[in-house]
């Protein structure tokens, strides 16, 4: 049973200049979800993963991936069991991820997201 990495997202105390470099750069797609001020990432590789770039929501520039995991509650109560402090407990986006955010016991921070897409409402 793979829990593949599915997702990460540069959080940036400046998101439009980093959105610019990767496009600059890499030559990334980025569309920005202006209600939500999350940039979709399409690196245009078969070969990786795609992403996101968003505003920083602790006012520190990191990285964060998403692991995918099958029952995400089950993974959850895993990871707390083994000294994981929950950021973000599950929480659905209708229509788009199933997800939560957790730190591990030395702190570093990762996202779990569940492999099923809700039902939209």
């Amino acid at each position: 049973m793979p829990n593949p990495v599915v997702h990460f997202e540069i959080q940036s105390t400046e998101p439009e200049r980093s959105r610019e470099f990767f496009r600059e750069v890499f030559g990334w797609q980025v569309e920005v979800a202006h209600e939500m001020g999350y940039g979709l990432v399409t690196t245009g590789s078969d070969s990786g993963i795609n992403g996101g770039i968003e505003a920083s929501p602790t006012g520190e520039n990191q990285v964060m991936i998403y692991i995918e995991v099958e029952d995400i509650q089950g993974y959850l109560d895993r990871a707390v069991g083994a000294g994981a402090g929950v950021i973000m407990p599950v929480t659905s986006i209708p229509g788009a991820v199933t997800f939560a955010v957790i730190s591990d016991p030395a702190g570093a921070v990762v996202g779990i997201v569940d492999s099923e897409t809700p039902p939209a409402e």
